[in-house]
């Protein structure tokens, strides 16, 4: 994991519930949102950028991507 993630406080979407199968955001001074899987905490992550981050959680509240199934 990177130095400045180690101490990160990662958290998940309270819609996730206990089924554990989301993704973990961390905060970060960087211009830039770390995304994990949180089955696999120790496993690789992404970094967002910010603006895209917010569009993607704009189009989510937004409800622009269609339900699976």
């Amino acid at each position: 994991m990177a130095p400045e993630l180690i101490h990160a406080r990662w958290r998940k979407s309270t819609y996730s519930g206990d089924s554990g199968d989301c993704v973990e955001v961390a905060g970060s001074d960087l211009d830039v949102v770390p995304v994990r899987d949180s089955k696999n905490v120790h496993g690789p992550y992404l970094h967002v950028s910010t603006r895209a981050w917010r569009t993607f959680i704009s189009s989510v509240r937004a409800e622009e991507f269609p339900a699976p199934g």
